[in-house]
Formats: C-alpha cells, sequence, structure tokens
C-alpha cells in the first residue's frame, strides 16, 4: 500500500506547514528504507496535524515496515476513529489481528473488510489479492467454529424430538452462515422457525406477577439514586467516533435516551445495583437468561420530554424483552410492528424486539421504563442449551467472544 504525500486537512483548512514537511521527510526515508526515520518523522507529521486521515495511513504503514507492532495498531485506531469507511486502514487492521493470532478481533474484522470491498468500484491488482488471502484465512476460522459447534450441540441433541432437532439444527446453520432463514429480522443472532410475535402472552410469563409487585419499591430506588446520580447514568446511544451518519446520530451521546445498567452483558454493575437493593433482589429471582458475556441485560431506561427512539430491530430473537412501566406521563406510546400500546404504570409486558419497534414522549416530563431480558418463551429448555452450547464452543475454538 502506497502513502500518501500530502495531508487531508478538515474542511476550508490549511495543512500546517510542518506536517506537510515532516510528511515530506517521511516519504523520503521510506524511499530510502530507513524505516525508524520514517516512523519518527510522520509521528511529527500527525502532531502536527491529528486530524489528517492520510498521515495516520502513511504512520501505520512506516510501523508495519519497521516492525513497530504497537505503533501500527496505535495508528490505525487513529485513522479508523477519524473514518470507519476507509478501506485501507480497516483492511490494515484486520490483517494485523491476524499476524498477533486474535482470531476472534480478526474474524470480525474480515468480514467487516469484506463488507467495504463490496462498495469498492475497483480494487487494484495487489490489494485484491490481500483481500483474497484474508477471506481464504476466514474460511478457516469458520470452519473451526463450525467443526466445534457441530461436535458439542450435536451431542446435546441425542435425546430432543422431532421440531427440537430441527430448529436446533437450523439454528446452528444459521448461526455458521450454512443457510438462509426467511422470517423477522435481527441485527446480529437468528434462532429460526420461532413465531414472530410482537407482544408475547403474558401466559408465557408467570412471574411477571411477582415483578408488577415490586413496582413501589423498584420506583423508590429509582428516585433515590437519580437525587444523586452521577456517571452511572449514561446516554443509550454511544456510537464510535468516526461512524457514519445513521438513525441513531441525533440520540448519539444524548441523554434523551439515557440508561442506568443494573446488569449489562451478563456482569453485575454494582454502583448501581448496589444501591438498589430491592431491585437487585427481584431481579435474582426471576428466570432471566444468563449468557456468559452476553445477558442478562437489566436497566432503567428514561426517555426525556419531546424525545423519540427512532424505528428499529433488536440484536438476536432468542430473547424476550421485558417492559415494567415505573412512571409514565400522558402522550407516550409503544409501537412493535402493528399494534400501539401505551405503559401503565405498575404493569408489564414481554415483546420480540426484533420486530420493527419505536417509542416516544410527547409529555414535558420524564418516562421511566425496567427493562429486562429474559429468554423467548417458544424455545424449548434443550433450545436454550443449544444456544449456550453454541456460544460456549465457539468462544472456545477462537479463544474470544464472538456473535
Amino acid at each position: 500500500m502506497t502513502v500518501s504525500s500530502t495531508t487531508k486537512a478538515a474542511p476550508s483548512a490549511t495543512p500546517p506547514a510542518a506536517a506537510i514537511k515532516a510528511n515530506g521527510d517521511g516519504v523520503a526515508a521510506l524511499q530510502k528504507g530507513d524505516y525508524a526515520a520514517a516512523v519518527v518523522a510522520f509521528s511529527t507529521a500527525t502532531q502536527a496535524d491529528p486530524e489528517a486521515l492520510p498521515l495516520w495511513i502513511n504512520l501505520a504503514h512506516a510501523c508495519r515496515l519497521a516492525g513497530d507492532v504497537a505503533g501500527e495498531k496505535m495508528a490505525l485506531d487513529h485513522a479508523i476513529r477519524l473514518d470507519q469507511l476507509d478501506f485501507g486502514a480497516q483492511l490494515r487492521l484486520a490483517q494485523w489481528f491476524q499476524k498477533q493470532g486474535e482470531e476472534a478481533s480478526a474474524l470480525i474484522a474480515w468480514h467487516h473488510v469484506e463488507q467495504l470491498a463490496a462498495q469498492q468500484p475497483q480494487l487494484a491488482p495487489g490489494i485484491a489479492e490481500e483481500l483474497a488471502e484474508g477471506l481464504r484465512y476466514s474460511a478457516t476460522l469458520h470452519v473451526r467454529v463450525a467443526a466445534a459447534a457441530d461436535a458439542v450441540v450435536g451431542a446435546s441433541t441425542v435425546d430432543c424430538d422431532e421440531t427440537e432437532n430441527r430448529r436446533i439444527r437450523a439454528f446452528v446453520d444459521r448461526a455458521l452462515g450454512r443457510r438462509a432463514i426467511y422470517t423477522n429480522r435481527c441485527e446480529g443472532l437468528h434462532y429460526p422457525f420461532l413465531p414472530a410475535d410482537e407482544y408475547f402472552d403474558a401466559k408465557h410469563f408467570t412471574w411477571l406477577a411477582e415483578l408488577e409487585a415490586a413496582t413501589p419499591a423498584i420506583q423508590r430506588e429509582l428516585a433515590d439514586v437519580l437525587a444523586n446520580v452521577g456517571d452511572e447514568l449514561r446516554p443509550y446511544v454511544e456510537m464510535p467516533e468516526g461512524s457514519p451518519p445513521n438513525l441513531w446520530t441525533p440520540l448519539d451521546r444524548s441523554l434523551d435516551w439515557s440508561a442506568m445498567f443494573l446488569w449489562k452483558f451478563g456482569k453485575p454493575n454494582h454502583p448501581v445495583l448496589d444501591r438498589c437493593p430491592e431491585t437487585a433482589a427481584v431481579l435474582a429471582r426471576l428466570p432471566v437468561a444468563y449468557i456468559p458475556g452476553r445477558a442478562p441485560n437489566a436497566f432503567f431506561s428514561l426517555l426525556r420530554p419531546g424525545s423519540h427512539i427512532p424505528p428499529h430491530i433488536g440484536v438476536t430473537n432468542t430473547r424476550a424483552t421485558i417492559h415494567l412501566a415505573l412512571d409514565i406521563p400522558p402522550d407516550c406510546g409503544f409501537r412493535v410492528g402493528g399494534e400501539t400500546r401505551e405503559w401503565v404504570e405498575g404493569k408489564a409486558f414481554a415483546f420480540d424486539d426484533t420486530i420493527e419497534h419505536e417509542a416516544w414522549n410527547r409529555s414535558d416530563r420524564r418516562r421511566a421504563i425496567l427493562i429486562i431480558d429474559a429468554w423467548n418463551p417458544h424455545l424449548t429448555r434443550a433450545e436454550r442449551e443449544a444456544i449456550l452450547n453454541y456460544y460456549r464452543a465457539a468462544d472456545t475454538a477462537l479463544a474470544g467472544p464472538v456473535l
């Protein structure tokens, strides 16, 4: 990959003379094969003009040639923070993960590069071959995950009935990319052949009555925490720097939609849990989904007056999302698919968040609910175990979390 002889400054800005000179010195050092000097020169250039993407690309290239592993990663991270859609930086990052043996990260990175490549009008022959080599490497990782998942999940289905076997097999094949499923949409993991319920019937969740009975205690603890809240209250939407504009941009890093997590990706958030002991006790008694590194998630969701959560879909239909209404002003609403509901204080309901849904608060005060993840009630015990076994196998095969 060639280096850039010019800098790319912010719009309407002139590249600093020091950056232009240092970049030129770096290019000259590369031409002489003095990679260490090139690293020094490009480092100087990035310090002079830190918003110039080509300078970070040049620095990463020089570090790569100089064998500076940490320096290359640092420069690539900076480049991607400036532009997540930069194909060259993403390609080099995938190669970096591959070279360092970080297989789970490499698999994800190469998938991202493949998606970006489809948007490129034409790749130079050398770059096309590097991409092909990376995709061949990714294919070997997929084979390993498939072998591990087939062995572990297959062994767990010996006593399953016909429906369970069919659905478990389709789930694994879909997770491994071996077949397509035509059903409702998920941003992440999809489990085949589950009913596309917009709202789940209450009969599936006999424990909702216990959750609803705890509403006064939960409301009191939430009020106490909000009376002296610190960093525990965070914007729900926090996109990585450099993300292209999308439907979440208006809510990015905004407290219009905020959250205080009690549990996040399967880990307790003690700064909040410890201040909400009765809520924590209720959560401990409920049959929520426990998936290491992924679930449960439980949090207070706050929506400011005049705010709107746009239509979107969730990550996986293996879960049901529970809403317990805590503080509900008038003119608040929630739509899943073709049905719109109003929250009723002290009442809970469950829905499939992989069906398009949205929420709004058209009142003049804040709306507050408690959100909890549970298993999709249409999954059998054997299927839940199959999902856990798939995650265990995939994580073990690549020594890291895999979606």
